[in-house]
């Protein structure tokens, strides 16, 4: 009972940038800033890896193919990503939060979590330092964040989308459950498109019909997830901040302008998959035992065959005969549009964290 006083005793930010890549690009070049644009490529094959606020109100917004983006909004001005100036500015970021805490888990180069329970600053205010980290950000990198602050991951994720952009949001302890009983389902962190469209068919529009289900009926028709959506519903969400998340598995992939239709073609292309996937795997000295080759076709299906060794490997040779092999397990069933090669079950060790809870004070 003590140890999950504790854990609902958190106080936990979760720091999201706005528009992150499509607000870098307009930071950097002033004669961007006020208009549409699109992170990404804009042809035929492109696709939107973010939208600029600006954009996003003609219903541009990532994931969506250039040729959709284009159509929705005309004016749309197209820039070609530079992850290597998102990760510099990403760096930065991150340096003003370990400032305040060692605690951050980082979920991508735009968002983290952060447990202020114990912090450098001495404050016991999490909406406080919220507000402080925000108003470093602006004015040492010069990008907006958003913020949520709540007892435990999932509710600081979803509050953080409620003001933005530039804006935050404190649920605290003794909100928590009307927060998410009055919270609209489509809305809860984890409930994609298809799960939302099921929860309306059984009658759940909002936090408080999913908390008038039992587990037994969510499990039945969630399965895992169902427990899951039991738990958090009633806030209830123990997963700690961890500043070492271990990656588990490491990656590379290629999108073609045409697609593929011959294994020997195919095979060229995994060849250059294979030597971009040992770079990052040398960069960062790691080694898998589990080859995963990726295979979209035009149709836009996805399938992946794998195959574990008994040994850790890393070179780009002996990948490649794994994915060559996969690659004639099975006689394609169409033309491939994109090819992808991941090791996993890595050797990475996993790290313990410790924190430490206090008391609450928001």
């Amino acid at each position: 009972m003590e140890e999950q006083e504790q854990i609902q005793n958190r106080k936990i930010i979760h720091v999201d940038m706005d528009a992150f890549y499509a607000s870098v690009e307009q930071m950097d070049n002033p004669e961007l800033r006020g208009k549409p644009i699109a992170v990404g490529g804009g042809g035929s094959r492109g696709v939107v890896a973010a939208a600029s606020y600006e954009a996003r109100k003609f219903g541009v917004r990532s994931a969506i193919s250039g040729y959709q983006a284009k159509k929705n909004c005309p004016d749309l001005i197209f820039v070609r990503p530079r992850f290597e100036r998102y990760r510099e500015i990403s760096e930065k970021i991150r340096q003003i939060f370990f400032d305040y805490t060692d605690l951050v888990e980082p979920l991508s180069l735009d968002e983290a979590y952060l447990d202020v329970t114990v912090n450098k600053k001495g404050n016991p205010s999490a909406t406080l330092i919220a507000q402080e980290i925000r108003k470093r950000i602006l004015e040492e990198v010069g990008l907006t964040a958003s913020a949520g602050i709540s007892i435990n991951k999932f509710i600081a994720k979803v509050a953080s989308d409620f003001n933005k952009p530039n804006g935050q949001k404190t649920v605290n302890p003794d909100e928590v459950l009307a927060f998410l009983e009055e919270l609209p389902i489509r809305k809860f962190y984890g409930v994609g498109k298809v799960t939302t469209e099921k929860m309306y068919q059984l009658g759940i529009f909002t936090g408080k019909d999913l908390k008038e289900k039992s587990v037994d009926f969510l499990v039945k028709h969630f399965g895992k997830s169902g427990a899951f959506y039991y738990a958090v519903v009633r806030g209830i969400h123990n997963s700690a901040v961890k500043p070492e998340r271990i990656a588990k598995s490491v990656g590379a992939e290629h999108t073609f302008h045409e697609n593929l239709t011959s294994e020997i073609f195919m095979m060229e292309r995994l060849e250059s998959i294979a030597a971009t996937l040992e770079r990052r795997l040398k960069k960062y000295d790691i080694s898998g035992k589990t080859v995963t080759l990726k295979i979209k076709y035009s149709d836009f299906s996805l399938q992946t065959r794998s195959k574990t060794m008994p040994y850790f490997i890393s070179d780009k040779s002996l990948i490649l005969d794994v994915a060559k092999e996969l690659l004639y397990q099975e006689k394609m069933k169409d033309s491939v549009r994109l090819l992808g090669i991941s090791l996993g079950n890595l050797n990475t060790e996993v790290k313990k964290t410790v924190a430490v809870q206090l008391k609450f004070d928001f």
